[in-house]
């Protein structure tokens, strides 16, 4: 009874604010999706006309209402662009949420979410177990770019080029640290994060160096997780509650003044959605939460407001290397970063910025979204490698994990020679000293 008095309060919820979009279809022009299927269906006007009868639909078909929610990058850009302020991205996961708690969960998802994610130490145990195994599954693909592709016919891998799982995860190179704060510095707690942890320690490292040369404080709690959004994309609001009570649990004895990230995914999540999504907040929980989200700020923009890196002002040498800059959805759209990590790279030495054309475009990744959609996923991404290629850049670089898993893929089946990395790694090494 409670969980459907639970689903009952949020569909009111959800018509409520389905009432705020006019129908002009200005979300059509930015979706990437569209652009690639050219299906009403597939955009936000389409979706957001299918929710207006959702609890009708619930019971006439509520598989195929799902099916056409999980058609969705979650890219932020018709909330972005969104003239009436409709707040696109929230209304599906909510919608995601009302749907999963009507058909339930399937026992893998249940396994994977609950199971996995929720339990942080048991998710990085096998993990750990998942690097040591990949050798028989995996065969190098390039060599520059680190990619690898599967040995035998594989349903999961397909023809992917992938990134392997890091040896030794950033958890296990520094399970936790504490460094004190030069006079007149902040002291910030770095969010790892899974993608981080597990696949690009190298940038957790370039996180630790920079701020570390900069003298701000850092720590770095232990016991970190998921940000839990993997499991509310999938409306799980049970893993993603539990997740984000882990972390609020770990880090409420520890004071710092900004939480750190170097995955938009991340940064976007904790600022936009814990306060949002967690389940049967309690009065203190919000609190905390409201805090927490305004203390959080991605790696770039930190560096750029707070501690005060400022382009060069003197030309590239000749002999700079080119780097072109994708925007993360979830950084440029869902919270508006776009300068400061350009900022960063025109303060490293050794580096000449060259845009390129629609650099806030989606890569195609979305998350789930090419798990579930690869074709399509790949699709939407050959339009990037496209104006990537076009720069004639030796590097991409970018903020977020993500995208430099979906980069490195399709740089790797294109084989062009161009290099991924994220924004804070060419900053800390300066590239090109």
């Amino acid at each position: 009874m409670a969980q459907l008095q639970t689903l009952l309060t949020m569909l009111q919820e959800l018509q409520e604010q389905l009432g705020v979009c006019n129908r002009c279809g200005l979300c059509q022009s930015v979706c990437p999706l569209f652009a690639t299927t050219g299906r009403e269906a597939d955009v936000a006007r389409g979706k957001l006309a299918l929710l207006n009868g959702l609890a009708q639909n619930l019971l006439q078909d509520p598989q195929g209402v799902l099916g056409r929610l999980q058609r969705c990058l979650l890219c932020g850009a018709c909330a972005a662009n969104c003239p009436s302020g409709v707040r696109v991205t929230e209304i599906f996961l909510r919608a995601r949420a009302i749907l999963a708690g009507y058909l339930g969960l399937s026992p893998l998802q249940k396994a994977i979410f609950r199971g996995l994610l929720a339990q942080p130490r048991f998710f990085h145990r096998l993990l750990s177990l998942g690097a040591k195994c990949q050798g028989f599954f995996l065969k190098p693909a390039d060599e520059l770019l680190g990619s690898s592709c599967a040995r035998f016919l594989s349903p999961l891998l397909a023809t992917r080029h992938v990134r392997p799982l890091a040896a030794r995860p950033f958890h296990q190179q520094v399970p936790s640290f504490r460094a004190t704060a030069a006079p007149g510095r902040p002291t910030a707690a770095f969010f790892v994060g899974c993608l981080v942890d597990k696949f690009f320690p190298e940038v957790g490292q370039a996180v630790l160096s920079v701020l570390q040369q900069h003298g701000v404080g850092l720590v770095v709690p232990a016991d970190q997780g998921c940000c839990g959004i993997p499991a509310l994309s999938a409306g799980d609001l049970t893993a993603f509650s539990r997740l984000v009570r882990h972390h609020l649990r770990h880090w409420q004895a520890q004071p710092w003044d900004y939480l750190i990230t170097a995955c938009a995914t991340c940064t976007a999540t904790i600022k936009r959605l814990w306060p949002l999504f967690l389940a049967e907040a309690t009065a203190a929980e919000k609190t905390a939460l409201d805090r927490l989200a305004a203390q959080t700020m991605d790696i770039s923009q930190f560096l750029v407001e707070v501690v005060g890196v400022a382009p060069s002002r003197e030309a590239p040498a000749a002999s700079a290397v080119t780097v072109t800059y994708h925007d993360p959805c979830h950084l440029k759209k869902s919270l508006g970063v776009a300068a400061q990590p350009r900022a960063l790279l025109q303060a490293t030495p050794g580096l000449q910025l060259r845009e390129m054309a629609a650099a806030d475009e989606c890569c195609g990744c979305g998350g789930s979204f090419t798990l579930q959609q690869y074709e399509i996923s790949k699709a939407i991404g050959r339009r990037k490698i496209d104006h990537i290629l076009a720069t004639g850049a030796a590097v991409v670089a970018t903020g977020c994990p993500a995208c430099m898993l979906q980069l490195l893929d399709l740089l790797s089946q294109r084989r062009a020679r161009v290099q991924v990395r994220h924004t804070i790694e060419l900053y800390a090494a300066g590239w090109g000293q």
